[in-house]
């Protein structure tokens, strides 16, 4: 079969499957903004979006991108199919614009679309934390800033989101296109491991037995509890002499906003926490490799993972399946993979002295929360396994969706990865 991917951060979502795709022997090509990536045995062509106009009004601008990408995207298809390519399906992600005229390239071709957040005014991320409330005018650009998430549900044939709660967020009258299947966490990579070690610069070791209070987040914002998780660490670490923090993730920002007084969420929190929190037991690793990142999980006596109503991160259900004990914050998408009692801990997201209770006792009895760990790693298994579980859902979802299975070729492509840049 012919795939066509579409993601302006390749591989995104799509890496597992992309990558079992192409190993079965199928055609893949995959269309995207990110510059100079490689996949062995795929085609992948780099787009440049077309430019702004510059006088758009501020609500509008991610709506002309969102066009602009979409236009470029078409350009570049329309010259695939010059060459005479046509897919069997198209998959990609709805959020920036760049499927939203695929299907006017190949009108018959099935699309696929990677819904991944609605935004919502009330109920959802916007309004959750009352310490950065919403700006004034907010809730109008939040409404407008969904008009690509509404176009493409009319472009797509099906959705696909990777969680019932992320569904739940999307117009009743579009859930029933909208299929719930996770990428998937490849449990056979990510488990636990009793004699993991780790080693940081300047000689800093950790090994299994330590007390080790753990968070993981691609950047440390509110978005992600950090604030809240920081405040709680300083009083851990005032009643756990022995506690060590391995906190990882970068200083940028993914959701929301920069601070207006510092220049990123980690200066701005060890400010308001000076003399508070002793340094010498805290380590900011930023990004590690993956295999540094697992060893983290495996060694974590208590991991600590808070979020606003939003987007679920792959990090918790990789620290569930790396037999983590998870305190999570009592927020819908935390609570769709945790039930706080039987394979994690839920608390209170805004309860700073909760947090710190609930990581305390887990450090006092760390033995008694084997049950806990086990059955995370369980969840898991039954719920999110890449090969078992998620990989072949999502394969079932493309036979639906074509009418033929995605089965392997009897002789699977060896070719070397191909990256093509596509002036538009």
């Amino acid at each position: 079969m012919n795939f066509l991917f579409v993601h302006q951060y390749f591989p995104g979502q799509y890496v597992h499957l992309v990558r079992h795709l192409q190993e079965a022997g199928h055609n893949v090509i995959f269309v995207t903004q990110r510059r100079g990536r490689e996949l062995p045995g795929v085609r992948i062509l780099e787009y440049l979006p077309l430019p702004p106009s510059g006088a758009i009004p501020p609500h509008l601008q991610e709506v002309e991108m969102g066009v602009m990408n979409g236009l470029a995207v078409a350009r570049l298809c329309e010259g695939l199919k010059r060459e005479g390519f046509t897919p069997d399906v198209m998959i990609g992600h709805c959020g920036w614009g760049e499927v939203l005229f695929v299907k006017d390239v190949w009108p018959s071709v099935p699309l696929l679309g990677y819904f991944e957040f609605f935004y919502r005014v009330a109920g959802s991320d916007m309004d959750f934390d009352p310490e950065f409330p919403p700006a004034s005018d907010d809730p109008t650009r939040i409404r407008v800033r969904n008009t690509i998430n509404l176009l493409s549900l009319n472009a797509a044939d099906w959705g696909q989101t990777p969680t019932e709660w992320q569904r739940a967020q999307y117009p009743e009258i579009h859930r029933s296109r909208i299929s719930v299947v996770h990428e998937g966490i490849d449990t056979d990579l990510v488990h636990p491991e009793p004699t993991a070690r780790l080693w940081l610069r300047g000689g800093v070791s950790f090994a299994s037995g330590d007390e080790i209070v753990t968070y993981s987040a691609r950047n440390l914002e509110p978005y992600r509890g950090f604030h809240i998780f920081v405040r709680a660490l300083a009083k851990v670490l005032e009643r756990r002499p022995n506690a060590r923090a391995i906190i990882v993730g970068s200083d940028g920002v993914s959701y929301g906003r920069l601070p207006d007084q510092a220049a990123n969420w980690r200066e701005y929190m060890l400010n308001e926490l000076e003399g508070r929190l002793d340094m010498r037991r805290v380590h900011f690793v930023g990004w590690l490799t993956y295999q540094q990142y697992l060893a983290v999980l495996q060694l974590s006596s208590a991991h600590v993972y808070l979020t606003y109503p939003f987007v679920l991160s792959w990090s918790l259900l990789e620290a569930m399946a790396a037999g983590c004990l998870v305190i999570g914050s009592r927020t819908p998408p935390v609570e769709e993979a945790i039930d706080g009692i039987s394979n994690g801990y839920l608390v209170d997201f805004f309860d700073v002295d909760g947090i710190a209770d609930r990581i305390c006792s887990v450090l006092h009895k760390p033995t008694a929360s084997a049950a806990v760990r086990a059955k995370a790693r369980e969840h898991v298994l039954a719920h999110y396994d890449l090969k078992r579980v998620c990989l072949p859902a999502h394969l079932e979802l493309i036979r639906r969706l074509t009418g033929e299975p995605p089965v392997p070729r009897r002789r699977p492509r060896r070719a070397a990865a191909m990256r093509q840049a596509v002036p538009v």
